[in-house]
C-alpha cells in the first residue's frame, strides 16, 4: 500500500526532498573549485571501470561531423550509419545492443521512450567539450540511479563558459562547407554575468542536398554477378537547425547549471537500394526540445548532495510515399504511412552520499521518470494505446578503500508502472540488479591497475515493443543480460627525452542475453511480431594504445584501438535450434580497429584518422556467403592552420575524408559517400 501510495505522489515527494535538503542546510564550508566536469581525483588509483575519452582539442581536430562519427574511434563500438548527412545513426557497444546503452547529456539520460533509440546525428561536436564511455558504469556512487541501470553508457559534456584575464565576453564564428553541397553556419556566445554566473548561447544551421555518387554491386546466390552500376544517393538531404543556451553558478560549497534545447529538421530518411531501386518517398520531420538543471552542494565534511530535472517534448512526423511509374501511371509500393508522434517526459533525481570514514562511502538515490506518448495515424483503423510509463529506481551503493584495493557494489531497484487508453496494458515490473566492481593497483611505484566487474542488467521493452499497431505485444518480458569483465591499464610517464607518455588497456569480457526481443515474422509478411526467442552469448577482447612525445617545438600523439570479438545467436524455438544457431550475429565484424595520429609545430596542426570494421553478415538469418558483408575502411586527413590577427584569432581548416574513396555500406544496402572535402573557417573574439 505505501508503494502504491508513493508510485501516485512521487513528484511531490522528490520535490519535498530537494526543498528540505536546502531548508535545512546548517553547515557552510569555504567554496570549492569547480572543475568542468566531475572527476574523482586524489585515490591511490585510476578508474576501476574501463573507460575510454576523447577531449579537448584531440576531439576538435577528428574529421567527424557528429558525436556519432566521433564515438567510432573507441573500442568495441559500432555505430549503425544508414547513409547520408540525414540518416540514423545508432551506437552498439559490445554487440549488447543499442538499448543497453545509455546515453547522457550534461549529466541527465537522454530519453526515447517509443523506440529506445537516440540518433546521434542530430548532436553536433561544435560545443562538446569531452566523449567519455564506460563499460558497465562510471568509477563513482556520487550519481544519479539512472547511471547505474545500463550495461554502457557514453557522456556527452558540453563547453562551459571560460573567461581569460579580465575578459567577459566570449565570441566563436563557424562555418563549414563540404564538396557534397552542405552548409553548415554556427556560433557560441560566452558571456561573464558575474564572478558566479555565467551564460552562454550557441546555434547552429545545417542545410544540404544529401547527393552523392556510389557504386552499388550485388551477386546472385551462386556468385555471378547480378548488378554493377555507379549512381546517385537520393533523398537524403536535410535542413536543420539547433539552439542550446546554458547558465552556469557557483554557491557555497556547490554548484549549479541550468540548459534549455531546441533541435529541428526536415529531411529524407533514405531507403535501402534494393534490386536497382535508387529513389524512394520517404521523409521524417523532427522537434526535439528539452530543459534540464543540475545543482550540488557539500552539506558537511560527509554529506554531500545532487539534484537532477528534466522537461522534455519531442514530435516526429514520418511520412512513406513511396511510388513508382508502370506503363506511364503512378502506383503506391509497400506501406504507406503518415504518422506524427508526440512525446513527454518528466524526471527528477535526488542523490544523496554520505563518507562513513576517509576510505568508505554509501550513497542512496532516488529518481522518478513519467512517460506519455501520443499519435496520429492517417489510415490506421486499430486504436492507438496511448500509453503513459512511471519509472521508478532506487539505488544503493558503495565504494570502499583499503590499501591497494578499491571495491564499489550496488544494487538497483526498478519499477515500472504502464497504463494505456486503449487495447492491452503490459503487467507491472518490479526487478533488483546488482553490480559489482574491483580494483587492484600491485605495485607503489608503477601506475598499473588490475580491475574486474559483474553486472547484471535488465531492460524494459519500449512501447513499440509493446504497443505498436499489429506488431507489439504487450506480454513481452523484460530482457536480461549479465556483464562480466577484466582488464588492466598500464601508464609509463618519462621524465627526459622526446617520449613523453606510453598507456596501454586491455579487456576481456563476456556477455550473456536472455530473453531477447526480436521481431518475428508471422503467416503475413506485412505484420511482424515481437516475441522473447533469443538468447545471445559475446567475448571478446579490446586494447587501447596511447603515447605522446616532443620533438623540440613539434608535438606528436597516437591514439590506437583493436576489438576482437564474437557474439553468437543460441536461439531456440519450442526446444528446437533455428537454422542460425552457432551463427555471428547480424553487423558484428570479428575484427575492428581505429588509429588517430596528430601532429602540431607552432601553429600548424596535422591529423590522421583510420577506422577498420572487418567482415561481418547481414539480418539475413544465416552466415552464409551471399550475406556476407566485406570489411571496410577509411582514411580521414585533416590540416589546421591558426592565425592572430590583433585580439581576433583566426582557424582554416582543410579536411580529406574517406581519402581511398573506398565505396562501402556500413548497414546493408545502405551506400555511404566516397571522397569528400570539407573546408572550415572560425573567428573567435
Amino acid at each position: 500500500m505505501y508503494y502504491f501510495y508513493f508510485r501516485r505522489r512521487a513528484v511531490s515527494i522528490v520535490s519535498l526532498i530537494l526543498f528540505s535538503q536546502l531548508l535545512f542546510a546548517q553547515s557552510r564550508l569555504d567554496s570549492i573549485q569547480v572543475l568542468p566536469e566531475v572527476r574523482i581525483t586524489g585515490k591511490q588509483f585510476g578508474e576501476v571501470i574501463p573507460v575510454q575519452s576523447l577531449s579537448g582539442k584531440l576531439l576538435e581536430d577528428l574529421s567527424s561531423h557528429s558525436v556519432a562519427d566521433a564515438l567510432r574511434y573507441f573500442a568495441g563500438t559500432q555505430i549503425k550509419d544508414y547513409g547520408g548527412v540525414g540518416g540514423l545513426k545508432t551506437v552498439d557497444i559490445r554487440n549488447m545492443g543499442t538499448h543497453h546503452v545509455g546515453v547522457f547529456y550534461d549529466g541527465i539520460e537522454l530519453g526515447n521512450a517509443q523506440n529506445g533509440v537516440t540518433d546521434l546525428g542530430k548532436y553536433s561536436l561544435d560545443d562538446m567539450e569531452s566523449l567519455t564511455m564506460y563499460n558497465g558504469q562510471k568509477s563513482e556512487i556520487f550519481q544519479s540511479a539512472k547511471d547505474f541501470a545500463s550495461a554502457s553508457t557514453i557522456y556527452m559534456r558540453t563547453k562551459k563558459p571560460q573567461f581569460k584575464e579580465s575578459k567577459t565576453t566570449n565570441l566563436l564564428v563557424r562555418y563549414k562547407t563540404m564538396s557534397i553541397n552542405y552548409h553548415n553556419p554556427s556560433f557560441r556566445w560566452e558571456q561573464k554575468i558575474s564572478s558566479k554566473i555565467n551564460y552562454s548561447l550557441s546555434s547552429e544551421y545545417i542545410k544540404s542536398n544529401g547527393q552523392y555518387k556510389f557504386r552499388y554491386k550485388r551477386l546472385n546466390q551462386d556468385g555471378t554477378l547480378a548488378y554493377d552500376t555507379t549512381a546517385t544517393r537520393w533523398n537524403s538531404d536535410i535542413e536543420a537547425i539547433r539552439i542550446e543556451s546554458g547558465l552556469y553558478g557557483k554557491i557555497d560549497n556547490g554548484y549549479w547549471d541550468a540548459k534549455v534545447y531546441y533541435y529541428q529538421s526536415d529531411r529524407g530518411a533514405p531507403g535501402a537500394i534494393v534490386e536497382n531501386k535508387f529513389k524512394d518517398g520517404y521523409r521524417q520531420n523532427d522537434k526535439n526540445f528539452f530543459a534540464q538543471a543540475f545543482f550540488t552542494k557539500e552539506f558537511t565534511e560527509k554529506y554531500k548532495f545532487q539534484a537532477r530535472g528534466k522537461y522534455a517534448f519531442d514530435y516526429m512526423h514520418y511520412v512513406a510515399r513511396d511510388t513508382t511509374s508502370i506503363l506511364g501511371e503512378t502506383v503506391t509500393e509497400g506501406a504507406q504511412s503518415d504518422d506524427s508522434y508526440y512525446q513527454q517526459e518528466y524526471y527528477l533525481s535526488a542523490v544523496n552520499i554520505y563518507s562513513i570514514s576517509p576510505y568508505w562511502d554509501i550513497s542512496l538515490a532516488m529518481d522518478f521518470q513519467y512517460n506519455r506518448l501520443n499519435a496520429t495515424r492517417k489510415g490506421i483503423q486499430t486504436k492507438f494505446s496511448y500509453p503513459q510509463r512511471y519509472t521508478t529506481l532506487f539505488s544503493l551503493a558503495s565504494s570502499y578503500r583499503f590499501r591497494n584495493f578499491k571495491i564499489l557494489a550496488s544494487i538497483l531497484g526498478t519499477h515500472v508502472n504502464d497504463k494505456v487508453r486503449y487495447n492491452a496494458g503490459a503487467s507491472d515490473k518490479t526487478e533488483f540488479t546488482p553490480a559489482l566492481f574491483i580494483g587492484y593497483k600491485p605495485f607503489a611505484d608503477h601506475d598499473f591497475n588490475i580491475r574486474a566487474f559483474s553486472k547484471r542488467i535488465f531492460r524494459m521493452p519500449t512501447f513499440n515493443d509493446l504497443y505498436y499497431t499489429m506488431v507489439g505485444s504487450s506480454t513481452l518480458r523484460p530482457e536480461y543480460m549479465n556483464q562480466y569483465d577484466i582488464g588492466f591499464t598500464y601508464t609509463l610517464p618519462f621524465d627526459r627525452g622526446f617520449l613523453k607518455l606510453l598507456s596501454l588497456h586491455v579487456d576481456a569480457y563476456y556477455t550473456s542475453t536472455k530473453d531477447k526481443i526480436v521481431a518475428a515474422p508471422t503467416g503475413n509478411l506485412f505484420r511482424w511480431m515481437m516475441t522473447n526467442m533469443g538468447k545471445v552469448r559475446g567475448r571478446g577482447v579490446e586494447t587501447v594504445f596511447n603515447t605522446r612525445m616532443n620533438i623540440n617545438k613539434l608535438q606528436l600523439s597516437a591514439n590506437l584501438n583493436y576489438t576482437y570479438s564474437i557474439s553468437k545467436d543460441y536461439t531456440k524455438f519450442s526446444g528446437l535450434e533455428l537454422s542460425s544457431y552457432g551463427d555471428q550475429i547480424p553487423y558484428t565484424p570479428w575484427h575492428s580497429g581505429s588509429a588517430i595520429l596528430n601532429s602540431q609545430y607552432r601553429d600548424w596542426n596535422l591529423n590522421y584518422s583510420f577506422i577498420y570494421v572487418g567482415k561481418r553478415y547481414n539480418g539475413n538469418v544465416n552466415n552464409i556467403k551471399v550475406n556476407e558483408i566485406q570489411p571496410w575502411y577509411t582514411h580521414d586527413l585533416s590540416l589546421q592552420k591558426q592565425f592572430t590577427v590583433k585580439q581576433y584569432k583566426i582557424k582554416g581548416t582543410v579536411e580529406v575524408n574517406n581519402l581511398l574513396n573506398q565505396q562501402y555500406e556500413v548497414i546493408y544496402n545502405y551506400p555511404m559517400p566516397g571522397r569528400t572535402f570539407r573546408f572550415i573557417i572560425s573567428f573567435e573574439l
